[in-house]
């Protein structure tokens, strides 16, 4: 049966992935604890499945409503819009922690540490090495992406390829390189405040690389696929302010982290 809606917003469907995804997070968090503590990673491959499963369907039905259905209105994209801005402004004051920690025993270095900052014993990262390097690749990236975003508005479907693809691959240049410099590090997250501040920030950006690089992965496809056009593309929109936002927290990491707190 057809249902005629006469106002612009979008009442949802039923759907199962929400609860997919809970038991899928459930899964993936308790599997985590079992590898850490048992080395067992069972629970932890079914988490993944089941996320990635969740994630692959749900993006699926959202597309198809915003694409084919016609249910992302001017209203309902606008809500999108403040969404996403009211998620940003969140993920800000999640970062905005990391660095009130820091800055709170980096100003003010404590007897137990040696009363020096960086701490008695730690070497760190020569911050014209790698971090130099990642932070030329994520402004690299700033610009293909709003190179994709002004194609796109120009209706260039091939330089708007060519400028995702170009993001994507250093989106995934920027987590290989922070992985060789975890895997050449000298310490670890539980040595002394430095440890736990440089891996709970750094670490948690270079998530948000990751998230970000596939945000703009699932646009790269979507785009190939003609689903944008250059009135009608918040899904790309909302992953390139998201790049611009993991952009922008590097430089303060780079900036207070590498540069100043070494």
């Amino acid at each position: 049966m057809k249902i005629n809606s006469n106002h612009p917003y979008h009442l949802v469907d039923y759907s199962p992935w929400p609860l997919t995804g809970s038991i899928g997070a459930m899964t993936l968090t308790s599997g985590m604890i079992m590898w850490f503590h048992m080395n067992n990673m069972l629970l932890f491959t079914m988490g993944i499945m089941i996320t990635l499963l969740t994630m692959i369907q749900w993006w699926r039905d959202i597309t198809r409503e915003a694409t084919y259905q016609g249910k992302h209105t001017i209203k309902v994209t606008m809500g999108l819009k403040w969404g996403m801005i009211l998620f940003i402004i969140s993920e800000v004051f999640f970062f905005i922690s990391f660095f009130w920690g820091f800055f709170h025993s980096s100003l003010s270095p404590t007897p137990e540490i040696g009363m020096v900052w960086p701490p008695s014993g730690i070497v760190v990262f020569n911050p014209m090495q790698i971090p130099l390097l990642n932070t030329m690749v994520l402004l690299s990236s700033g610009i293909t992406v709003t190179w994709a975003h002004h194609s796109l508005m120009l209706s260039n479907h091939k330089q708007t390829l060519h400028a995702l693809i170009f993001t994507v691959m250093l989106g995934l240049y920027f987590t290989i390189l922070q992985g060789f410099e975890y895997m050449e590090s000298s310490f670890s997250i539980s040595d002394s405040v430095y440890g736990s501040s440089f891996y709970m920030a750094t670490g948690f950006h270079g998530i948000h690389v990751i998230i970000g690089t596939t945000f703009l992965m699932v646009c790269l496809i979507r785009h190939n696929m003609y689903h944008f056009s250059s009135n009608h593309h918040f899904g790309f929109e909302a992953a390139a302010w998201y790049w611009h936002f993991v952009d922008v927290v590097w430089l303060f990491l780079y900036i207070s982290i590498y540069w100043w707190g070494s």
